[in-house]
């Protein structure tokens, strides 16, 4: 854990919850502005992420797409529920809500690519089988992680889910039927969608480590620039930007894949609405 008390003891605070809990605490002074908040900014960031899911759950719901993208959605906005009362708490307990909707996210993104026999109904064998190994999957991690409290643990996990899904997507697009039926520009796109999430992340992966790496001199820099200008330099709360926003972008082109890999490519196109690209059905799927 980081110990910002010698740089800014002042600034450091106690707050309501007691002794920090958690196997994580992150460089942003802790209880500075409230004490029923310890980290401001990093908890004040999630809502973002909240805020895209949301708005790809309306959408879903509004196109009438099918409710395992719905489903999805709600997950992504767990993780940062979860992430907003373990930033604001520092407690173990809010830890896990945070964490392990990564891993649960992270997996349902790898049944939606691995179930793709037409139809979204769940009476086949094969969607059957997927759906008891992510329980299988989920259930095993959570018990491992809460014997094995190493965040570490965690990293690996996840970052194996992310490799795992950009591999599918590949090799969907190039070495299955999909390859044929999905039109080129369709399959350029979801490779470009998810080529950003991808880059997104990177970005707030190196930031997030700058933050770790430099957070003695970044506290410096904020009492000296002080607040609220200094919470542009809160790196962690720019890796939940920066994953929120590469998380949405992922999703959009496991959606876009996934439904053109399960019905019809023609039947869905994607559009940009307020700065962001949404999956919508063509006039002439509506029509059917």
């Amino acid at each position: 854990m980081l110990n910002l008390t010698t740089v800014a003891p002042w600034l450091q605070k106690q707050g309501i919850y007691g002794p920090v809990t958690a196997t994580l605490d992150w460089c942003e002074l802790n209880h500075q502005f409230s004490p029923y908040v310890a980290e401001m900014a990093n908890t004040l960031s999630n809502l973002f992420t909240v805020g895209l899911a949301v708005c790809g759950y309306r959408e879903v719901m509004k196109e009438g797409l099918p409710q395992r993208y719905g489903a999805g959605y709600m997950g992504v906005a767990l993780v940062g529920i979860g992430s907003f009362f373990f930033h604001a708490t520092l407690l173990f307990e809010a830890q896990l809500a945070d964490e392990l909707p990564m891993i649960y996210v992270g997996s349902m993104s790898l049944f939606l690519l691995f179930d793709n026999q037409p139809g979204f109904g769940l009476h086949k064998t094969r969607t059957r089988v997927l759906i008891a190994l992510l329980a299988l999957f989920d259930v095993l991690f959570t018990w491992s992680y809460m014997i094995n409290r190493n965040p570490v643990y965690h990293q690996i996990i996840f970052a194996s889910l992310v490799i795992s899904t950009a591999l599918r997507i590949t090799y969907i697009l190039q070495h299955t039927d999909a390859a044929h039926r999905i039109p080129d520009k369709k399959k350029l796109a979801i490779a470009n969608f998810f080529t950003t999430g991808a880059i997104l992340f990177a970005l707030g992966f190196g930031v997030w480590n700058l933050d770790n790496i430099f957070c003695h001199t970044l506290t410096r820099w904020k009492v000296a620039v002080g607040w609220p200008v200094a919470f542009l330099l809160e790196g962690h709360s720019w890796w939940h930007v920066l994953t929120g926003l590469g998380t949405y972008y992922m999703f959009i082109g496991i959606q876009c894949k996934t439904l053109c890999t399960k019905d019809d490519p023609k039947n869905y196109t994607v559009q940009t609405s307020y700065g962001l690209p949404h999956v919508r059905r063509t006039s002439n799927d509506r029509d059917r």
